[in-house]
Order: C-alpha cells, then structure tokens, then sequence
C-alpha cells in the first residue's frame, strides 16, 4: 500500500514527466481543462487529502471495493462504510462533521479552530443530503449520455465517410492518371512510328538518287577507262574497227541526264509544345470541399413559411461553418425536401448554387393545405429545419389596389427598371403598418409609408438619418419635403415647400442632424445645403454658387458639414457657417477620383436631373476615427478619406458576391467602426468590418428592397433604410 508521502512523490513524478519543462499551464489528461500551474511548478500543486484517503480505504480492504459498474456514490457510500476517513490536519482525529461555508469535511477540533465561526453540522446529517444532490446531478448528467452516444454516432459515420470519400478520391485520381499515361505512351508510339515512316519515305528517294547517281559514275569511268586503254595501246587497225562504237558510247554518256538535285531534303523535326500542357497539368484536377455545415447555416425568405399555389417560390440559404463565418465557396451539398403531413413527397425542388456560399431553394406548389420543408446540408438540417409551409391559393389573399397598379420604377423616380433578384411580396400579405407581425427569422422591425404625398406617405424618396434623441429624418424628395418620425415609426412632423427661394426645397436628397438637433439637407435641384431647426424652422443656407449639384450630407466630430457633389464629383468640407474648409476629388477612375457615368453603366441609372448625365459619388458618413467614407456608385466602391480629404484605402468591386456592389448608395458606421452599405444595384444592405473586409448581410428577404438609397443607425442601435423603389423606409434589427 502507498503511503501518503509516497503517494505525492508518485504524483509529482508523474506530473513532472506529463507537463512539458518551462509550461505554465497544466491540461488535465482526460477533461483537458486547463488551469494555471503555481509559481513554483508541480511541487506547489496542493494533495486532495479526502480522495487520498478514500483511494487508502479502497485499498485496505478488497472486500470493500465496489464492482466497476457501481456508480460513483455507491463507491463512496461503501467507503464510508469500511473505515472512517481520518483528518489530514490533525493525525487520529475522524472526519465527523461538515461546514457549509467551505463546503467540506472536517474533524471536532477543526470545528473548534479554523472553523469556529463557520456554520457546521454533523457530517451523517448532511450526508443524505450531498448525496441527494450529487444524484440529481449525476441524473442530469447522465441524460446527456444518448444524445452525446448519438452524436458520436453521427460524427463517427460523417468521419468513416469523409475517409471513404478520400479513398474513392484517391483511386480516381490514380486511374486518371494511369490513363493519362497510358494515352501519352499511345502518343509516343504513334509518333516515333509516324516518324520512322516519314523518314524510311524519305530514305527510299535518295536511296533511288543515290542509285542511279553511282551507275552513271560506274558507266563513265568503265567507258573511259576502256576509251584510253584503245587510245594508248591499241593499233590504227584496231582504233579505227572499235571507233564507231566508242564514239556512240561517249556520246550517249554526254547526252544522259542524271538527278544531280537532290530529290529529297533531311528536314524532319519533332516538336511537342509543352508549355500549354504543362499549365494543365498543373491545374489538372480541383478538390472540392467546403467547411459548411447544418446547424450554423441559416435560411430566409418569405417562402420557408407561406407561399401561393402555382406561383414559384425561392428562398434563400447562406452557409456557415462550425464557427458561424460565413463560407464564401459553393458547391455544397444542399437537398430541398417538401412532404405533406402524412409524409408523402409532394413537390419537386430545384438547388441552384451562387457559387458564394449562398444557394436559391425553388419550388412550384401544386395544391393548397400545410407541408414539412426540410432543408439538409450534407443531410443534416439547417438551423431552424424542417419549417412548416402552409401553400394557399392566389384567390384567398386580398390584392390591395396599391399592389394591383403600381408599377416601381427606379430610385430617381424618373423611369428604368433594376434587376430585383428577390421576389417582391404583396404588401397585403402581412401588414403594411408600424408594427409588423413576421412568422419566419427576419430582421424587419417595421417599415412606414406607401407612394403618395401626404404625411407618412413619399414619393422617390432618398436619403435618410437619425438623431441622438430618438428621431429618424427622411429626404422625400420628389415631394420637395422632409418628414420626421419618433424610432418607433410615428409620424411627428413635416416641413419644406417646393421652390427656388431660401428656406424652400427643389430636390432635398441627402439629410443629416448635427450636434445642435438642427436639420441639414443636400438639396440637389437648387445647388446649396439648408440648415433647419429642430422643428423645421430655415435658419441659413450654405455652399450656393460651389455646389453643382449635392446629394449626400454628413456632420464630422469637428461640427464640419461634409457634402457629397455628385455633379461635380467631389467632396466638400464647409464650415457650420458655410465657409470652406478644403474639397478633394474629380471625374476620373483614380483612387482619389469619382467615376461619371459612361460606357457600360449608362443604364445603370436615369438620370438625376433633366439636363445632365448621373455622376458617381451618392453617399457620406464619418466613422469613429472621424474619417470620410464615400460611396462610389459607378466605380461599385466605398471609399475611405481622412478628415483633410486624404485618400486611405476603398474596397469593393462590381458584382454580386459577398462584398461586391452594383452601384453602392447609402452608407452609415456603427459605434465600433463596422461599415453598413445599401447596394443599390443588388437590393441588398452589406455590412463590413472597419478596414473594408465583408461580415454579413442584414437580412431582408422577407420584405425584399428594391433599390435602397440613404441608411442610417437609428439610436437604440437599428438600421433605417429608405426603400426608394417601394416609397417607404424600413427599420431592421442590427446585432452590433
């Protein structure tokens, strides 16, 4: 038996062995808690006397012991039993009682020291209730059993597969390129073979040349030869009889034509362009996979909840790995599942993946009652999965007469459509008013007005902001007014008449509140920035005779007004009583430069005024650093300057991916520097961390944008948009 000297010596071996020289943390072997060493190391960890000594009892008498399928109270009980454990502060003495202060047993001279003024009690007593409490929680404990079995199942048979998949990966991957060197040695033998023809072609022509070439060699030396032997040793007899036949013989010589050109040329080469081959096989095959899985991944539209039979209906799934980050590749895989209440498949669905992370789920009910939408990625169920579906038929909702005329024409009010990738939803659907009622996970809180010209009612609508005292202010700008409501939505007042006159409006297109609670409005049409009172009172007007056309309007912390010329493609920085402080930039594609509209992007927009062309820079806001951030719209860029006009850095590009734009607008930074967009082009509303780095979207599918202009954060933390393409503004929920 071990002795408790001897115990600790052991554990301080052990320990000393386990934990790596010069660590300062200790991860337990089998919890993998980790908890921070003493300054002295192992040797300063404390024993747990009352587990020593049970371990001592366990082992003094076998008898005592419990089967390994006793639990752990039923070991401790037949502990107990077998030998009273003793006091480690003071030798012989018995642990006899318990103090609930310091929750722990203790002998009748610890009651009497240390623990005289604690509460204690007799140890039997509180004995039945400890062991109550530990067996509640060990129930507790133990209910989790199945699910964790369970989950090891799931996770074991997902690894099994994923190494499966590997395999099968593997054996492709080598027969492919089994059989792609097996075609190159086909390739190879048929080319040394082409090539041996070609050349044995070419040798069988010269070898003819050749041929003949050395026959009329050997026919002129053996005519000469004989010619000069008649000559030099033969008589005039002899000469004159072989005369004749020499003289024919030479002349037939002289007269014979022989291929002295060569009939062939040595020309053959083999050349095998490689480069191109090369590159390929160097990107030859792709590894497909993704992070992505159910419980973080996340869907939204109207469709997961209601839908009209016959009318095709998408819905939307973004992807999510275990971290809950967004995964910005597709190619995951996505199943879409709709079955009646008594289980039977009722309707066929389509996948098609944005190759972003994101995914439309679309489908076609063919008959009204209540459905099961499953929606599993890698056969596990996004969160939220299966949704209950309920599909009814046109003729049961009401069309309002809004719905049924209205045509939404782009945010300039002046004609040209947008491509809206969202289904527009009918407005009757679920209410239109303050408070809006939504069954599935949306980020709506309320939207206020429709097209019209009364209060709480807008035409073409633009920009848009907040004040610190709870007020949200809106640019109505065809109706040549501003309109002010309370955060949650009710109306309180509206000024501004339509003119050319200080104090009046043409086209109020950017508005912002400064520190003073006074109203400060870009008026496009008559080229300068009034300032109002906070109860819509004309104080002064600014910038008239500089500006050509503002659109958007921002305060710094300096009290600086800082305006967006969108006409003249630059930014200004006027003081609150109108003198100017600085401007920076000018038409062009440069970073310190805004793009006029041309080219490619000439549809992109209407025009903004009767008789010029859109220009690009729309929007302002000023982050926490007090720095200027601008909305590019036909570069498809935010761009970021310091408080002097000082180019920092831009992000986003054209597109519709995550962090791309097509055409940005509003623009507004929340209190730890995070940048919110409205992507005109794409009615979509993105937000980005302080260095331009896409986070997320705030989702508005339900109630899906159609061409979102001016944003702001409202003060109880909200983001205020104005839907230009659906004449209202809409407050979302935002998780900061």
């Amino acid at each position: 038996m071990l002795t408790l000297l001897s115990k600790a010596a052991w554990k301080f071996i052990c320990l000393q062995n386990y934990i790596p020289p010069q660590s300062l943390t200790l991860s337990c072997p089998v919890c993998r808690q980790t908890s921070i060493l003493p300054e002295k190391g192992v040797a300063a960890l404390q024993n747990n006397f009352f587990i020593t000594n049970l371990m001592e009892v366990l082992q003094r008498d076998p008898e005592c012991s419990p089967p390994e399928a006793c639990s752990v109270l039923e070991s401790v009980s037949a502990a107990a039993a077998c030998q009273p454990l003793s006091c480690p502060n003071h030798e012989g003495k018995v642990m006899e009682f318990y103090c609930e202060s310091c929750e722990t047993a203790m002998c009748l001279e610890c009651t009497e020291g240390e623990h005289r003024e604690h509460v204690t009690v007799p140890l039997r007593d509180v004995l039945e209730q400890q062991k109550a409490a530990l067996k509640t929680q060990l129930d507790a404990i133990r209910n989790r059993l199945p699910q964790l079995r369970a989950a090891i199942e799931l996770v074991g048979e997902i690894s099994k597969q994923l190494t499966d998949r590997k395999n099968e990966a593997v054996t492709e991957i080598s027969s492919t390129f089994e059989e792609l060197e097996r075609a190159l040695h086909l390739r190879k033998t048929a080319l040394i073979t082409d090539l041996e023809n070609i050349c044995c072609t070419k040798q069988k022509v010269l070898q003819a040349q050749l041929s003949s070439l050395l026959q009329g060699k050997d026919n002129i030396q053996s005519c000469s030869s004989f010619t000069e032997q008649a000559l030099s040793h033969g008589s005039a007899t002899e000469v004159l009889l072989v005369q004749k036949q020499m003289g024919e013989r030479v002349s037939a010589l002289a007269r014979h034509t022989y291929p002295e050109q060569p009939h062939e040329n040595s020309h053959l080469d083999c050349q095998v362009e490689t480069e191109g081959l090369r590159r390929s096989i160097q990107n030859l095959g792709v590894l497909i996979t993704t992070g992505a899985v159910g419980h973080t991944s996340v869907a939204t539209g109207e469709g997961l909840r209601h839908t009209l039979v016959g009318q095709h209906t998408t819905v939307t799934v973004t992807t999510k790995d275990k971290d809950s980050e967004l995964v910005k590749t597709g190619n995951a895989a996505l199943r879409a599942e709709i079955v009646s209440m008594d289980g039977a498949v009722t309707t066929e669905t389509e996948v098609v993946d944005n190759k972003n992370g994101t995914y439309e789920v679309g489908y076609t009910m063919r008959s009204e009652g209540e459905f099961s939408f499953s929606l599993l990625l890698y056969d596990q169920p996004v969160r939220g999965s299966p949704f209950r579906l309920r599909a009814v038929k046109p003729s049961d909702v009401l069309q309002s007469p809004d719905d049924v005329k209205r045509r939404v024409k782009s945010p300039s009010g002046t004609g040209g459509h947008i491509r809206q990738k969202a289904v527009r939803r009918p407005s009757s659907m679920y209410s239109t008013t303050k408070k809006k009622e939504n069954p599935i996970e949306d980020e709506l809180i309320y939207r206020v007005g429709t097209r019209g010209r009364d209060k709480a009612e807008f035409t073409n609508l633009q920009g848009i902001s907040t004040s610190s005292n709870g007020r949200i202010v809106v640019a109505d700008s065809n109706n040549q007014c501003i309109q002010v409501f309370s955060n949650d939505g009710a109306f309180k007042l509206r000024f501004g008449v339509r003119g050319r006159s200080p104090g009046q409006l043409q086209r109020p297109t950017g508005v912002t509140v400064d520190m003073n609670g006074d109203i400060i409005v870009a008026d496009y049409d008559n080229r300068w920035v009034s300032i109002f009172s906070s109860d819509g009172k004309f104080k002064s007007k600014i910038g008239a005779g500089r500006l050509m056309g503002p659109k958007g309007v921002a305060v710094d912390r300096n009290g600086h007004i800082i305006t967006v010329d969108n006409k003249a493609c630059c930014v200004f920085i006027f003081q609150a009583n109108g003198k100017l402080v600085t401007k920076f930039g000018a038409r062009g594609t440069s970073d310190r430069q805004f793009t006029e509209k041309s080219g490619t992007n000439i549809s992109l927009e209407p025009k903004l005024s009767k008789s010029g062309p859109a220009f690009s820079p729309h929007f302002v806001a000023i982050n926490n650093k007090n720095e200027i951030v601008v909305t590019d719209f036909h570069n498809h860029s935010v761009k970021v300057y310091s408080a002097d006009g000082e180019f920092l850095f831009k992000f986003g590009s054209h597109g519709e991916g995550n962090g791309q734009f097509n055409a940005p607008t509003g623009v507004a930074v929340d209190a730890n520097g995070n940048i919110i967009v409205a992507d005109w082009g794409n009615s979509r509303i993105q937000v980005f961390d302080s260095s331009g780095s896409f986070l997320s979207y705030i989702n508005t599918t339900a109630d899906p944008l159609y061409g979102p202009q001016g944003l702001s954060l409202t003060s109880d933390g909200h983001v205020a948009v104005a839907d230009s393409g659906n004449h209202c503004f809409k407050v979302y929920r935002y998780l900061q």
